[in-house]
């Protein structure tokens, strides 16, 4: 589902802090997975896995947005499962590449008008996120380096697919540079959600906190974060 947000408007069911005083007004549209509650202005649901329903999404913002262009574009729709090297199917990797990885893809291709727009529209050489970004939050499990959390599950397809997602990222800050447009990958935490699972350990974060955390870092950023792989308080992670 795609939502309009703002900064000056209430807060998005599911992502509460995604209109916190510490983000400038600018337009952006996030990404977030169907079924989580938008307060008004939506632009209704919009599928990530469907092109035709990701371009209609996307002239629903530029009719909206009239002579405006986006600043800030959130790919933050994933799912994942349980799979294990023993019992990953075709089937599994498929659905988690459509949603993780080729939905960010088609979602940054549609919007990229708009974003272009936002870009040549702001003064300043520099890049940032209230010019005009994409931000695609990926997952410390992606990490190549390190496999974060592998005593805890293996997660296979998850992790390939975020892997993927991260490359792409990394792909985008080169090919968007010349645009004006920011792109950075955003490990938001082990959050604690459906899809992060009941384990309890000592570095979970609620949602509040997280996004929080990842829109203070986002204020922040600036040419030199264009292709990056950050985590919700700013740190550097490994690809």
């Amino acid at each position: 589902m795609l939502q309009l947000c703002p900064a000056d408007e209430g807060p998005l069911p599911g992502l509460p802090a995604l209109h916190t005083p510490l983000w400038p007004p600018a337009p952006c549209v996030v990404a977030v997975p169907d079924g989580i509650g938008c307060s008004p202005p939506h632009l209704g649901p919009a599928e990530v896995t469907e092109p035709a329903s990701i371009k209609a999404a996307a002239a629903s913002v530029g009719e909206r947005l009239k002579d405006s262009g986006l600043n800030l574009l959130i790919n933050n729709a994933g799912i994942g499962n349980n799979s294990s090297l023993d019992n990953v199917t075709q089937e599994d990797l498929a659905q988690m590449y459509a949603t993780n990885t080729i939905g960010p893809l088609l979602l940054s291709q549609a919007f990229l008008p708009l974003l272009k727009k936002a870009a040549q529209g702001s003064p300043g050489s520099g890049l940032s996120c209230s010019k005009a970004a994409i931000i695609n939050i990926s997952s410390y499990a992606g990490s190549i380096q390190d496999v974060h959390v592998w005593e805890y599950g293996q997660v296979i397809s998850y992790r390939c697919s975020k892997a993927a997602l991260n490359m792409l990222t990394k792909c985008q800050s080169l090919g968007y540079r010349e645009h004006g447009i920011l792109c950075a990958a955003f490990h938001p935490g082990w959050v604690i959600t459906d899809m992060g699972g009941t384990i309890e350990d000592k570095t979970r974060v609620t949602v509040d906190v997280s996004v929080r955390g990842m829109l203070k870092v986002m204020s922040s950023l600036s040419e030199k974060d264009t292709g990056t792989f950050l985590d919700w308080e700013g740190k550097v992670l490994p690809w």
